[in-house]
C-alpha cells in the first residue's frame, strides 16, 4: 500500500523505519550508512511536522534549514533537539566514497543519540 507523502504518520512511519536500521549496523564498522539513515530519520521527521503544521517545504536535506522553517512556524525547538543539525556532516559520507577517515563507533553512537532525540521530540508534538 503507498504512503501519502502529505500524511505526516507516513513520514514518521519511515524516520521510524531508518531509526531501525540505523540501530542494527554491520559488526564490522562501517558505520557510514547507518550515520547517514540517522540523518535521515531527523530529516523525515522534521518533514512530518512540517507537513502536521500544513507548512510548505522544498525538497532539501539541510535540517538547519528545516528547524528554520519550524521556528518560522513559532515551533521552540529545544537547544539538544536543535543539536541534530550535526547529523547533516553524514549526508556525503554515507552516500559517496570520499576521502573522509572512516566513522568511529563513537560518531556512530552520537549519531543515533541526535537522531533518537529528534523523533522523540516530533512524536510529543504530534502526540503520538
Amino acid at each position: 500500500m503507498p504512503l501519502n507523502p502529505l500524511d505526516p504518520k507516513a513520514w514518521l512511519s519511515l524516520a521510524q523505519s531508518d531509526l531501525a536500521y540505523a540501530e542494527n549496523p554491520p559488526t564490522r564498522g562501517l558505520f557510514e550508512t547507518s550515520t547517514y539513515l540517522a540523518q535521515q530519520a531527523a530529516e523525515k521527521a522534521l518533514k512530518a511536522l512540517l507537513i502536521h503544521l500544513q507548512r510548505p517545504f522544498p525538497k532539501t536535506h539541510n535540517l538547519d534549514f528545516l528547524f528554520e522553517l519550524l521556528e518560522e512556524a513559532s515551533i521552540t525547538i529545544p537547544a539538544e533537539v536543535r543539536q541534530a543539525v550535526l547529523l547533516q556532516n553524514y549526508t556525503i559520507r554515507g552516500r559517496y566514497p570520499s576521502n573522509f577517515p572512516e566513522l568511529t563507533r563513537a560518531e556512530y553512537l552520537e549519531a543515533l543519540e541526535l537522531a533518537r532525540r529528534v523523533l522523540a521530540w516530533v512524536e510529543k508534538q504530534l502526540q503520538v
